[in-house]
């Protein structure tokens, strides 16, 4: 399965952004996507994840509340909806796939190969 995400931008604090990952490929062996994000300086951190069947969703405490993630299954896409964005929000934003959500959120982002092309979002003060 291939991903491509988009929908990154400039953006003011407290505003919103709708981030998208796109899949292509064999979309039958899908089982749950997610999203990373790295900031300036600082290490790729796990954000939100969610399973293509179920979709049961999972997020990390620094983004519960003001992120929603989501799938659209005929279009073979994973949102990631950003409210109330705040400047440290900012980071370039990638998703992957993994078995399960347990399995993405235990990815050692130092080890991990996979990473897509990601989006920038940038949120101004």
């Amino acid at each position: 399965v291939q991903l491509q995400a988009s929908g990154g931008g400039l953006v003011q604090a407290g505003g919103s952004l709708r981030l998208s990952c796109a899949a292509s490929g064999r979309i039958s062996i899908l089982s749950a996507v997610g999203w990373f994000r790295q900031a300036p300086g600082k290490e790729r951190e796990f954000v939100a994840a969610i399973t293509w069947t179920a979709a049961t969703q999972d997020y990390s405490e620094s983004v519960k509340g003001r992120f929603t993630i989501s799938r659209d299954i005929p279009k073979n896409t994973v949102y990631l909806q950003m409210n109330s964005l705040k400047p440290e929000d900012t980071a370039t934003y990638y998703c992957l796939t993994g078995s399960n959500i347990r399995d993405i959120k235990n990815i050692n982002p130092a080890s991990f190969r996979s990473w897509g092309q990601g989006t920038q979002v940038t949120v101004s003060s």
